[in-house]
């Protein structure tokens, strides 16, 4: 590295252990765009708290130690630069999406990320709401409709209705014509109820059982959660989980664990129903990335996603 290296901010992990509460902001050398790459200035990024557990954010692809490593994978910005043979995207342009999972994350001023990972981020549509969506979006479009095969008319059980990936899952469902029983602890039905769940079941004090057959089981919980919904799944219907391997098999259905892709025609699904309307996000909490460490480190439960803003409001915003 030279003298001249520019450098850029960044939120850094490097002890496992330590989890959210090891993070530090550091000065690191700005990413340059390789081969199918492009440079994205960052204007939001968006976090997963249980990034913190996956091998990825401590490993490369050979499992090598990566750390320190940026943590962050889904990201809304402004591409300043293109790597050679970088076809689809162009200098200036507005986009968002997911950020691979071994590479180094959008907790940070810039990323280099796939061209193909990215989609383009419409105009009146804020950077904020663009970097919620990429994970949350995508898992519960390709949950339903890849991995689900979800159809009009079919009844789904949406588990942590009120959170961020369940609340997409809710209202794509509700959209594609299914009937939604959402789930959750007390204190999230009416947050269930408001983006869209039929009913709500409280884990705590309901019987899960009373729901009756369900065509589909969308799963982010596990354990005897799990367990016990796969006893619900109508023959021919599917058990869906973001969790890991599926250890509860419905007795007459499918089981399948996914874990998301990125993918530009959906991204783009996505955003075009955020901008008509038909699907709304579940942003709890924005922070600057000075307080990120702070923000990312909550106190209390969140009820819903936290956003890095990366940019203030006013660097190309509308």
């Amino acid at each position: 590295m030279t003298e001249e290296a520019i450098h850029m901010k960044a939120i850094v992990v490097k002890d496992q252990a330590a989890g959210t509460a090891g993070m530090t902001l550091v000065e690191r050398p700005e990413p340059q765009a390789a081969i199918n790459d492009v440079v994205v200035q960052i204007h939001a990024s968006g976090f997963v708290p249980t990034e913190m557990e996956w091998p990825s954010t401590w490993t490369d692809r050979a499992g090598r130690d990566k750390t320190p490593s940026i943590p962050g994978h889904e990201l809304a910005g402004v591409v300043t630069a293109l790597g050679y043979g970088t076809t689809g995207l162009s200098v200036g342009q507005r986009v968002f999406g997911l950020a691979d999972w071994h590479r180094d994350g959008t907790l940070a001023e810039y990323v280099a990320i796939e061209a193909r990972k990215l989609a383009p981020l419409p105009g009146d549509v804020d950077f904020t709401v663009g970097a919620s969506l990429p994970i949350s979006g995508l898992t519960a479009w390709q949950g339903l409709f890849q991995h689900g095969r979800l159809q009009a008319g079919q009844t789904v059980l949406a588990h942590g209705a009120a959170g961020a990936v369940g609340t997409m899952v809710t209202q794509l469902a509700r959209e594609a014509g299914a009937y939604v029983i959402g789930t959750g602890r007390a204190a999230d039905r009416e947050k269930a109820l408001e983006f869209g769940a039929h009913e709500f079941v409280d884990l705590e004090n309901n019987a899960l059982e009373d729901v009756g057959c369900v065509d589909l089981v969308f799963d982010v919980i596990g354990g005897d959660v799990q367990k016990r919904s796969a006893a619900l799944i109508k023959a021919g219907g599917t058990l869906v989980s973001i969790v890991g391997p599926v250890e509860a098999r419905p007795a007459a259905g499918l089981a399948v664990d996914f874990v998301v892709e990125a993918d530009r025609a959906e991204l783009g699904e996505i955003v075009q129903r955020v901008r008509d309307g038909r699907l709304r996000t579940n942003i709890d909490n924005v922070s600057t990335l000075d307080d990120a460490v702070a923000a990312l480190n909550p106190t209390e439960r969140r009820r819903g996603k936290t956003i890095i803003r990366v940019r203030p409001r006013g660097h190309g915003d509308w």
